[in-house]
């Protein structure tokens, strides 16, 4: 699918109202962390915590978040720089900024109905959207919501030849999604201890520890009332009818797990016609194989700190995987992302977009429905403020910003 057989919906002019209104949030919660603030004192414990942390004791959530701010920018001035555009192109299609939502695992237990406020907020700024296959909506609804601008993302489900997986594929490019997206970086589930304190079990159940603890926040209960218990729909049609929550979360515990192989990558490249980005890369290594295999998209990423506390940031991997592949294939950046400056250190360090995921939980628990689009609000016009101070005409000039990456790790870091 490209910009000339279906091009993507220009960004809606505001009215004098709504220019007010976003005017007033920005001057209210200017930051990412203004956000997660307010989403703190707003959410059930529990919530909060669940999207919040990460594995161990938030050791890598850290680490990413000080790997970031060491990364310096040398400006270049001389030359008269307006209010620069931060439109970009993704697998040859057009977004309105370099910038996009990451999939996120069960934002519903975060806040209720998140896939749809995304998916729509996502859709109205003209930024990438990729669904969850572990979600509250299935994927044909999701093309709904963001005909133009949803990735859709999968985890491994193997059994009976991939019967699930590939016919979750099937749907997706029925629906028209524009990049599918295989999670390699999660063989197994790790502990994370916030979630456990805060008193979620597995599946998540609404026990009488979290009815008191949802009693506090209002705001939530009242998403819950809308949209209901999170349930995984998008693998509805796989289960036996009239499953109970519990029973389909053991249906999914026997279908899905583990890493895609190789091999099993070369199929899903085979089934899928679309652009083929595969999440969760750290080793030039494996980018190499990856690409040399056909796949057309990294995300470098160390899922957000989430999965175990050792390995390496994902911005101080990202510059030896764009080494490792040169321009033979799109880098997505994730993990840290917490504004404009954040997305422009990713960008001069080797990628083509930055995408955040815990950061739009955050808005989601501040705001509700208007969260996600004020936080794409201030990530944009901070990048835009970035490029110009940086002398950048456009996001292109990023790359030829100096930088100054202390943690960097070269190839040779990596061995063979």
């Amino acid at each position: 699918m490209d910009d000339a057989r279906q091009p993507a919906a220009p960004v809606q002019t505001l009215s004098a109202k709504q220019a007010e209104e976003r005017l007033a949030l920005l001057r209210q919660y200017p930051t990412a962390f203004d956000l997660r603030e307010r989403a703190r004192k707003r959410m059930p414990n529990f919530a909060f915590e669940y999207m919040d942390g990460g594995a161990g004791e938030d050791t890598n959530i850290k680490r990413n978040w000080a790997a970031l701010d060491a990364v310096e920018l040398a400006p270049r001035y001389g030359r008269v720089i307006s209010p620069p555009p931060a439109d970009t192109k993704l697998f040859g299609r057009s977004y309105a900024a370099p910038i996009g939502i990451a999939p996120i695992g069960g934002p519903g237990t975060a806040f209720p109905g998140a896939e749809a406020h995304l998916a729509r907020a996502a859709q109205a700024a003209r930024i990438p959207y990729t669904l969850g296959v572990l979600s509250g909506i299935e994927v044909e609804k999701a093309a709904e919501l963001a005909p133009d601008v949803l990735w859709y993302q999968l985890y491994r489900f193997s059994n009976n030849d991939h019967k699930i997986g590939l016919d979750l594929v099937r749907r997706a490019q029925v629906a028209g999604v524009q990049a599918l997206v295989l999670t390699i970086d999660t063989p197994v589930r790790t502990i994370r201890p916030r979630e456990v304190r805060s008193g979620i079990v597995n599946p998540f159940k609404l026990t009488m520890r979290l009815r008191l603890d949802a009693m506090t926040s209002p705001s939530w209960l009242y998403a819950l009332s809308q949209a209901g218990i999170p349930r995984f729909v998008s693998l509805r049609q796989y289960m036996p009818a009239n499953i109970s929550l519990a029973d389909a979360a053991a249906f999914i515990r026997r279908e899905q797990g583990g890493a895609f192989t190789w091999e099993e990558i070369a199929k899903y490249r085979d089934h899928w016609k679309g652009p083929l980005v595969l999440k969760g890369v750290l080793h030039p290594a494996d980018a190499e194989r990856a690409v040399a295999m056909g796949v057309d998209g990294l995300f470098v990423t160390n899922h957000g700190g989430r999965q175990i506390e050792a390995l390496p940031t994902s911005i101080d991997a990202l510059p030896a995987i764009r080494a490792a592949v040169g321009k033979k294939a799109t880098l997505i950046f994730d993990s840290g992302i917490r504004s404009g400056i954040d997305v422009a250190r990713a960008i001069a360090c080797g990628a083509d977009a930055a995408f955040a995921g815990k950061s739009f939980l955050w808005s989601l628990g501040a705001l509700g429905a208007k969260g996600p689009g004020h936080l794409i609000n201030v990530y944009s016009d901070d990048l835009r403020a970035t490029l110009g101070q940086l002398g950048c005409a456009n996001v292109d000039d990023l790359a030829r910003i100096t930088t100054r990456h202390p943690g960097a790790w070269k190839r040779e870091d990596f061995g063979e």
